[in-house]
């Protein structure tokens, strides 16, 4: 199929953006990297009046530390994502995530923007967004608003984000000394949507367990962070028995999805290994 014709406008500045968006009387839509928009515009799930290219707008664009917290542009390619120092530094657990992401071409292309706004919960970002307990910035006419993480993916496909808002940066904790942290996904290809995926991060002070955050991907419309596991790991050693006792807490922290191709038992079982598996890398990079 092709996509319905449109008009297609270039928005220098945020307050263009949101003009033109006005002007398109809510038959509009904004214009990242694409590989969201575009698809849909070609299956005709979307027929905009007019398509907004926000990619040149000044504030979308970079990656920097301040105030102890990297702030990391909307508009930031997942490549850039992979390979910039600073991120690899200040949120690892981000830079472990984004090899999973699709592939290369998309991940030369595609936004780390559009992907937390597209909200899938097959997605690696949104579940380590969850993990670092990130903070979106959000732009309206009337100003910016900071929504954390976790109330900003509300439903499938569905984010905390307005009509005619604009995502504009994500705001990370900078990681500690002592901030370990783990990342990976079963999937039957590389490349292929995860059956589950799971980002890790956790405080590590003599060989105890402050601040866990656990997060899974594709188990349900959201991510999911599971604080029946969390609780188990605060404060307790790092160990194959604290481990045990994390993978049990899940089967009351989540309720799978059923999927003809990956049932609600089995993606708990993989929920389960995955844990299992990251906690004891985790585990063995300490002794």
């Amino acid at each position: 199929m092709k996509a319905p014709a449109f008009t297609f406008e270039r928005a220098p500045t945020l307050g263009d953006a949101f003009d033109l968006f006005e002007a398109g009387g809510g038959e509009a839509i904004y214009l990242a990297g694409g590989h969201s928009v575009v698809p849909s515009l070609a299956l005709r799930l979307q027929a905009p009046e007019t398509l907004i290219d926000i990619a040149a707008i000044p504030e979308l664009s970079g990656i920097r530390e301040e105030a102890g917290m990297l702030r990391i542009g909307a508009m930031t390619r997942h490549a850039e994502i992979l390979a910039d120092p600073l991120v690899a530094t200040h949120a690892p657990l981000l830079a472990m995530a984004a090899p999973h992401v699709a592939h290369p071409a998309i991940r030369n292309r595609g936004t780390i923007g559009g992907n937390l706004c597209h909200a899938d919960p097959a997605s690696e970002f949104p579940a380590v967004m969850l993990a670092l307990e990130a903070e979106m910035e959000i732009a309206a006419p009337e100003g910016h608003r900071r929504v954390p993480a976790r109330d900003f993916f509300v439903d499938l496909y569905e984010t905390a984000c307005a009509p005619g808002e604009i995502l504009v940066a994500l705001h990370v904790p900078v990681a500690g000394p002592a901030t370990r942290c783990a990342f990976d996904e079963i999937s039957r290809r590389r490349g292929d949507y995860a059956m589950i995926g799971c980002a890790v991060q956790i405080t590590l002070e003599a060989g105890r367990i402050a601040d866990p955050r656990v997060a899974f991907l594709s188990v349900g419309a959201t991510p999911r962070r599971v604080p029946g596991c969390e609780a188990v790991l605060h404060d307790a050693l790092l160990s194959a028995a604290t481990i045990a006792k994390a993978q049990d807490a899940l089967g009351a922290d989540l309720d799978p999805m059923d999927d003809p191709n990956v049932p609600p038992a089995m993606r708990l079982h993989l929920a389960r290994v995955l844990l299992g598996r990251l906690l004891g890398q985790l585990e063995n990079d300490h002794v």
